[in-house]
C-alpha cells in the first residue's frame, strides 16, 4: 500500500455568507471528514463548479476516491418526472457538477461513496428512478421512521435496523449482517438502475444499500458518519473504502 494518505474527493456543497464568512463558503460535513481521516485518508473538498467531461476527468485523476454526501432533492426532470409538492431543494448545477465527477470517477476505475443523496443521484444518473415522496407511498402508514419527527428539535436524525445480504461487498466491510443505521430522507430508490444490485433493506422493504456490479461504487441511504464515532461498525465502511481508494492508487503507479 501507499505511505501517503489517500486523497478522497468529497464533492462540496455552497453555503450562504454570515458572520463568520461574509462571502459564500464552499463547504462538506464535518462528520463525513472525521470518518475519512479516521479510516486514514485525506479528505479535500471540491468547490462546485461548471465542468465538461473532459475537465472532469482531469480533476478527478489528482485523488484516489470520491465521496459524495446527503443533501437536498435530485432535480426529478433528471428521471423524468415533474417535481412533487415534497420536493425541495433542488439544485441543477449541483446535481449537474455532482454528475460529472460521478461519472469521471467510474470512468477512471475509483472507489465512490455514495451517501443518501448520492446514492440517489447514482441511481438516477445511470438510469434509474426515485420515490420523490416516502409519504405518498401506498404502504406509508406501514413505513419505519426514515427522518426525525421534530427536526431542528429534538432528535437529528432517525435511527432503525438494516439488513445487509449476506457475502456482499458491504456486509463483508461492516462484518455483520445487521445494524443500525441513522436516517434522514423523505425520497428513495424508485426503479433501480441497470447495473446496481440491492444489497441491503430496512424492515419496511426500503432499499438501503446498493452496489455496482462493474465498478467499485457502493450506495448507502443511511448515514453512517452520523454514529460512526460511537458505533465502530459504521465507521468499518469508511474504513473499507479508503483501504480500497489506497489500493487503487497503488495499483495505479505499478
Amino acid at each position: 500500500m501507499t505511505t501517503v494518505s489517500p486523497l478522497i474527493a468529497v464533492a462540496g456543497r455552497n453555503g450562504a455568507p454570515s458572520r463568520v464568512s461574509r462571502d459564500s463558503v464552499a463547504f462538506a460535513g464535518r462528520r463525513y471528514l472525521n470518518c475519512i481521516l479516521q479510516a486514514g485518508g485525506e479528505p479535500v473538498v471540491i468547490s462546485p463548479q461548471q465542468i465538461t467531461d473532459v475537465d472532469a476527468d482531469s480533476l478527478i485523476r489528482r485523488f484516489d476516491g470520491l465521496v459524495l454526501m446527503g443533501g437536498s432533492d435530485v432535480d426529478p426532470e433528471l428521471y423524468g418526472e415533474v417535481a412533487g409538492s415534497n420536493v425541495y431543494g433542488v439544485l441543477p448545477d449541483q446535481d449537474a457538477f455532482e454528475s460529472a465527477l460521478l461519472l469521471a470517477a467510474l470512468r477512471a476505475g475509483m472507489p465512490v461513496l455514495a451517501v443518501c443523496r448520492g446514492m440517489q443521484l447514482a441511481n438516477v444518473v445511470l438510469g434509474g428512478t426515485l420515490v420523490q415522496h416516502l409519504g405518498d407511498l401506498p404502504n406509508a402508514s406501514e413505513l419505519v421512521n426514515h427522518a426525525p419527527t421534530d427536526f431542528p428539535v429534538g432528535a437529528e436524525f432517525a435511527l432503525h435496523p438494516i439488513q445487509l445480504v449476506e457475502g456482499s461487498q458491504i456486509a463483508k466491510a461492516m462484518a455483520t449482517t445487521s445494524i443500525n443505521g441513522a436516517s434522514f430522507h423523505h425520497q428513495g430508490i424508485g426503479r433501480l438502475a441497470s447495473g446496481f444490485k440491492a444489497v441491503g433493506s430496512s424492515p419496511d422493504g426500503l432499499l438501503e444499500a446498493v452496489e455496482h456490479e462493474e465498478h467499485w461504487l457502493i450506495g448507502v441511504q443511511w448515514h453512517p458518519e452520523d454514529t460512526a464515532a460511537t458505533d465502530p461498525v459504521q465507521q468499518r465502511l469508511y474504513d473499507f473504502f479508503v483501504a480500497s481508494a489506497d489500493f487503487f492508487v497503488a495499483s495505479a503507479r505499478r
